[in-house]
């Protein structure tokens, strides 16, 4: 029996994004149900591993073809951020980089020198901080996504994870990443928990306060979140209705309230097609 298809979504439409250890070669290849893999040589690599990981991503992602991912690097106050930079720049693999623990609109222009031009990187804000300059990092001409580094979060300000008490972090990232028109929604922190209940309750929330995208920490994480983070059965039915009474190019739209109605049943329809729904 022939391997299961790889879809592959655009970075702007990406779900879920794996998190996995760059000291664990076997893991970096992206899993099927997995949109978009994450290689990750800050947090999840003791200082003394992190030349060995590096070296190990740099020569995985030197390969190119079908070995492609994107890097979470260090953040720019310590001294792996430059080394990071030096040895992923160009690779043939890189799809982007996150920055992890942003807190300016600088440290991204400052990441973005050091790569090739164009070269998307995601914001990981993951403190008050960062929090505070989130309009600032999300009009950085380098900013791809906005992305919650939630538990580093909690930690900095003695949050809980309550679906409550996130809300307004969460509501802050999405308000940031619409003024700035980025090209994605946020992406929203990870669930820790292995309780697929708790899973679902964080991808309810993700989705209710506007992020269009959620870190996971394991594979099997990820069916739940694209499920959750793609349009229902009844979204799509109601686009389509939508479109069939106001036609595809708004011929029989009536008044300006029409307008933005058949604006988001024609965004329902095209993810539902990108994500293999419709």
């Amino acid at each position: 029996m022939p391997p299961p298809t790889r879809t592959t979504i655009r970075p702007d439409l990406a779900r879920s994004w794996l998190l996995t250890a760059a000291t664990k070669p076997g893991t970096f290849a992206r899993p099927t149900d997995v949109d978009t893999m994450i290689l990750d040589v800050e947090d999840a690599v003791a200082p003394n591993d992190k030349p060995g990981a590096r070296d190990t991503v740099v020569e995985w992602l030197g390969r190119g073809g079908e070995n492609t991912a994107w890097v979470r690097i260090n953040d720019a106050t310590t001294p792996y951020w430059a080394v990071d930079l030096d040895a992923f720049a160009g690779l043939p693999g890189l799809s982007g980089v996150m920055l992890a623990k942003t807190e300016s609109g600088s440290q991204i222009d400052a990441t973005a020198e050091r790569l090739p031009h164009g070269t998307p990187i995601l914001a990981l804000i993951e403190s008050a901080v960062g929090l505070e300059a989130a309009p600032e990092i999300a009009r950085a001409e380098a900013t791809f996504r906005l992305a919650f580094g939630s538990g580093d979060f909690r930690r900095d300000t003695g949050m809980s994870d309550d679906v409550m008490a996130m809300a307004y972090p969460r509501s802050r990232l999405v308000i940031a990443s619409r003024a700035a028109r980025l090209p994605g929604g946020p992406i929203d922190g990870p669930t820790i928990s292995a309780n697929d209940t708790i899973l679902q309750r964080d991808c309810e929330a993700t989705v209710s306060l506007g992020l269009t995208g959620k870190l996971c920490l394991h594979p099997d994480q990820a069916a739940t979140v694209n499920r959750a983070l793609s349009p229902s059965a009844h979204d799509i039915a109601w686009a389509h209705d939508v479109i069939a009474d106001l036609g595809a190019d708004g011929e029989r739209v009536r008044d300006g309230s029409d307008l933005p109605r058949l604006a988001k049943a024609k965004k329902v329809t095209h993810l539902a097609q990108v994500f293999g729904l419709d």
